[in-house]
């Protein structure tokens, strides 16, 4: 767990030295780029009218290809980004998502409505849990961090209910409304088959850096699920080790 408490989200909100990447003003096309996100490891999401940008370095070791092929299937199938163009050259990725509604659960608004972010949190997981496996490509799971066994950690425990993982269950990637709604996810790269506590471990364990620690029980008790210790443990040491 974290200890430091909520997390500050300024320096996720400025470019600091950095410039707006030259095909982000071009896709821009005249109007200006708003900065919606910097990511620790040098990925950019901007919004342009009703359209996201996401650009990424590829030294960030990020596939947005990756991201493109997941959104284009699961966007029929749960409130997602609907894919409008992706490109690449030899030092950078850029994905063009149309805009969802809603706003990301985390800052001031939802720290002061802490609970009803958690339940559109606990919602959205559900929904995601509930499509159907049985359309999940073949492969997918082996290429993101749900699908690998890393002996460091020992065994990985036995999945008896396989599910549609979202894989970066983040507070951040769950969208609210203004009235306290889930309206849809986001960040779709590391989509795959697996174990719901692959998630429900990495979400609650994010409640602490958003929101500060003593809430993630109120996840499990929005999701209607019991914290399973073991499956928590060893989704975090899998997630810290491999995402």
């Amino acid at each position: 767990m974290d200890d430091e408490g909520p997390l500050n989200l300024d320096d996720h909100h400025s470019l600091g030295d950095e410039s707006v990447p030259g095909i982000v003003l071009e896709l821009a096309a005249g109007a200006v780029p708003e900065l919606v996100w910097r990511n620790e490891i040098g990925g950019l999401t901007f919004r342009i009218d009703d359209r996201f940008v996401k650009w990424n370095p590829r030294s960030s070791g990020i596939d947005l290809d990756r991201e493109r092929v997941r959104l284009e299937w699961i966007s029929s199938r749960h409130p997602a980004p609907r894919v409008l163009a992706y490109g690449d050259d030899e030092s950078a990725q850029w994905l063009v998502t149309a805009a969802l509604g809603g706003e990301h659960a985390v800052g001031d608004t939802w720290r002061v409505r802490r609970s009803e972010a958690i339940q559109a949190i606990a919602i959205g997981l559900r929904a995601i849990h509930a499509i159907s496996i049985e359309g999940v490509p073949s492969g997918w799971t082996a290429e993101v961090w749900v699908g690998r066994t890393p002996p460091a950690i020992g065994p990985r425990p036995v999945i008896d209910d396989p599910v549609v993982v979202h894989g970066d269950a983040c507070a951040p990637n769950t969208l609210i409304s203004s009235s306290g709604e889930w309206v849809g996810n986001v960040d779709f790269g590391d989509l795959g088959v697996g174990d719901r506590w692959a998630d429900l471990a990495v979400a609650s364990m994010s409640l602490d850096w958003n929101f500060g620690e003593g809430h993630q029980q109120e996840l499990f008790d929005a999701y209607g699920i019991d914290p399973d210790l073991e499956r928590i443990r060893y989704y975090r040491q899998l997630w810290h080790l491999e995402s």
